[in-house]
């Protein structure tokens, strides 16, 4: 059995811990800085746990020594910690975050490491790039790539139409943030929240808008390659407005401790999310202009004995 170490007790956390336990394949620890996240968490009886503060000098180190691998799910400003330890360690690296400068770092300490750094493999960035790369490889030359994804109560019940489903600071992170796109063959940088447009699955109405970092590096990978490739978050119709207005017009974006706070004492979580991944690929074959698309929906259901949210399902199974 190989040795892991799955940093951050958070929902999705908690899930790849128990998912990988219940392989038979890996020994898994779960840190954690709060002994309540840790005592909170729904584990099976093979998961051991640890409190631990990674931001303090060398326990992460300590901790990793002799591991296999160490997993990050922890906050996305943790990212670039956890991946300086994985490397002075020489354990390999997974981590699923979404944020574009700390996966740099990751890439930069990568370059001369002894051990694979595998970073954005949750759902956005992760599952849905597996995705987009396998459809565009079906096609001679390719004309678009369009990735959607989005993580939504199955209830909306507020103005937002929204729930807390995953990281806090990961969903204000992505609305603030810059985006990577391919604009007529030129990879470029496109702002958050903008590029609205609606369609329609299985009956119900939805809108899509830039978000940043749910490319991952497959803007990279395609560059040159295709005319036209962006990544657009899912949400229900009015979310955006009211989000542009909270971000943009009351400032909201640059006091991003406030909008965390108020989203985390007035918007609720929930299990019964759905989570929508919506890719569509245009390109040519054979000389002929053709699309396909990948469509699906995942809902909240049990693993193991345990009901977990869609969210936690998708984002844990990237790993």
């Amino acid at each position: 059995m190989k040795n892991i170490v799955v940093v951050g007790a958070g929902k999705i956390g908690s899930t790849i811990a128990e998912m990988l336990s219940a392989t038979g394949d890996y020994r898994v620890t779960l840190v954690d800085r709060s002994a309540a996240q840790l005592a909170a968490a729904e584990l099976p009886a093979g998961v051991a746990t640890q409190e631990l503060d990674i931001a303090a000098a060398g326990e992460l180190e300590e901790i990793l020594a002799g591991k296999f691998a160490v997993l990050s799910a922890a906050p996305f400003h943790l990212t670039t910690r956890i991946a300086e330890a994985a490397a002075a360690t020489g354990v390999h690296y997974l981590d699923l975050t979404e944020d574009v400068v700390s996966t740099r770092r990751v890439k930069e300490l990568a370059s001369d490491a002894k051990s694979a750094f595998i970073p954005q493999c949750g759902l956005a960035p992760g599952f849905i790039s597996i995705v987009a790369n396998d459809l565009a490889s079906r096609f001679d030359t390719l004309e678009s790539v369009r990735m959607r994804v989005g993580a939504l109560p199955q209830y909306p019940s507020n103005a937002l139409n929204y729930n807390l489903t995953w990281s806090t600071d990961g969903v204000i992170n992505e609305y603030c943030e810059p985006c990577e796109a391919i604009v007529e063959s030129e990879l470029i940088e496109v702002p958050p929240l903008e590029e609205r447009e609606e369609f329609s699955l299985d009956g119900v109405t939805y809108e899509a808008f830039n978000t940043s970092g749910g490319l991952g590096t497959l803007a990279e990978t395609l560059k040159g390659k295709v005319r036209t490739l962006n990544y657009r978050t899912i949400r229900y119709p009015g979310h955006a407005a009211i989000m542009k207005a909270l971000l943009n017009d009351l400032g909201l974006r640059h006091r991003r401790d406030v909008l965390k706070d108020i989203f985390e004492s007035a918007l609720p979580s929930t299990l019964q999310d759905v989570v929508i991944v919506f890719v569509t690929v245009s390109g040519r074959r054979n000389g002929r202009l053709l699309q396909e698309t990948y469509a699906n929906k995942i809902y909240s259901h049990r693993v193991g004995n345990i009901v977990r949210s869609a969210i936690q399902i998708t984002t844990a199974s990237g790993i």
